[in-house]
């Protein structure tokens, strides 16, 4: 194989200018699918119990199945595996509202929901692999990290907005046509734009195993420098998760339950905004204490929102944690994408996506129980607890990055351009010595 060239110009004359809009829509009915799925029961079945625990259990399916996608995507391609997984959610999406209208048994009804789950396409992860291994390969080095840590505050920032607009679509698709046009929509989504995220010309951009001199062993992905982002990540997530449901029990507290999810975007909004300026922090303040200011900045606000009181002081709170969380979960992926092992980028990323979505499934349960079981207050304590575990892994981090980046100096950025022109050389080598 040849080498892709090397340029000076912009990321975006490497993907396409419908790359971008493309992958963003094709975010979406992962982020509708389990909000959808809980409307839906709840609106057929009149449980909200069932709903629950139909919507928990499509997440279970998302957390078993993503890293398994992630390393199939690695050795095989991201079309070969996007292709069928894109068309077979689909298909378990339209026939969903079948589902819950005529099975005759809850076991049914939650077998499809994991299946929905099992086949979530992991866009999101596969677009950061893509990305990672466009700027390694044809962005110019002196561009390079200047162009990726753009190019991770976008993609942070777009599934920000992605999860704010997916359940405000359901809202909308629910209340102006009926409970399963959510879920239609969803379906439609992923057979149109997940499929064509799959097809799109930079999925080759991701070499195949059979491309590679080298992929490194899955125990490298599972190495301490890459699980302590794992456990930050985790963070992150009990806290999306712990703030939203607790935010809820408190909203309904004050007799206006509906304004939980508004003020909950508000954050997400602000979160997604920060995100976006992370890429104009300059390159000289390194990432690991990046982290940790970031990190800092998430505790002392969801402290602050453990003891607000009332709704205005609750709101500036609110935009104060979008400031930490945004920019935290920027510099997460950035530090999984230059970590991430040869060859391994797309299972590091749905590694970190499913930590994420296992954290807010885990503690929106936990703090939903403790809401409706012991007090608001307490539930309000959980952010804060989320907060204070992104914090610790940051310290253990940016004590130990030095060390870990001298033990592990070919990976990320520089692993995937190594990898791809070493294999090129292996075929100018092989090409010669048949001549």
């Amino acid at each position: 194989m040849t080498a892709p060239a090397v340029d000076h110009r912009p990321l975006i004359h490497h993907t396409g200018f419908w790359y971008f809009p493309v992958a963003f829509v094709a975010r979406l009915p992962f982020a509708m699918m389990t909000v959808g799925v809980l409307a839906l029961v709840v609106a057929l079945r009149g449980s909200v119990a069932l709903g629950g625990l139909t919507s928990a259990a499509v997440g279970l399916g998302v957390v078993v199945a993503g890293p398994v996608l992630g390393d199939l995507a690695d050795r095989y391609g991201q079309r070969r595996v996007l292709v069928p997984v894109g068309l077979a959610n689909g298909i378990l999406l339209a026939v969903f509202p079948l589902v819950v209208e005529f099975a005759t048994s809850d076991a049914l009804l939650l077998g499809a929901a994991v299946a929905i789950g099992l086949t979530g396409p992991q866009t999101a992860a596969m677009s950061r692999s893509r990305v990672m291994a466009l700027i390694g390969l044809r962005v110019h080095p002196e561009r390079r990290d200047r162009t990726f840590s753009r190019a991770m505050a976008y993609e942070s920032a777009a599934d920000e907005t992605a999860f704010v607009i997916g359940p405000f679509v359901v809202g909308v698709l629910a209340a102006v046509i009926a409970p399963w046009a959510p879920i239609a929509g969803a379906a439609i989504l992923s057979f149109v734009f997940v499929t064509a995220f799959a097809l799109h010309p930079t999925g080759r951009a991701v070499p195949e195993r059979s491309e590679r001199t080298a992929m490194a062993p899955m125990r490298e992905v599972m190495h301490p420098r890459m699980l302590v982002l794992v456990a930050a990540v985790f963070g992150v997530g009990l806290f999306f998760g712990s703030t939203l449901t607790s935010l809820t029990a408190f909203m309904e507290a004050q007799g206006a339950p509906e304004a939980g999810a508004l003020l909950y975007g508000v954050m997400g909004v602000g979160s997604a905004v920060l995100a976006l300026a992370v890429a104009l922090v300059p390159e000289r303040f390194p990432l690991r204490w990046r982290l940790v200011l970031f990190a800092s900045v998430l505790t002392a606000s969801a402290g602050a929102y453990s003891v607000g009181g009332s709704v205005p002081t609750v709101t500036l709170v609110l935009c104060l944690m979008g400031i930490g969380v945004g920019p935290a979960l920027v510099t997460l992926f950035s530090l999984a994408g230059h970590r991430a092992p040869r060859g391994r980028s797309a299972s590091t990323m749905t590694i970190l996506a499913s930590a994420l979505t296992l954290a807010q499934a885990l503690s929106s349960a936990v703090a939903g129980a403790v809401a409706e079981n012991v007090s608001v207050g307490t539930a309000m304590l959980f952010p804060a607890g989320a907060a204070l575990l992104v914090l610790a892994m940051a310290a253990v981090n940016a004590a130990a990055a030095p060390r870990w980046d001298r033990a592990f100096p070919a990976a990320g950025l520089s692993a995937a351009a190594g990898s791809v022109a070493a294999a090129a050389d292996a075929g100018t080598a092989s090409t010669r010595s048949s001549r």
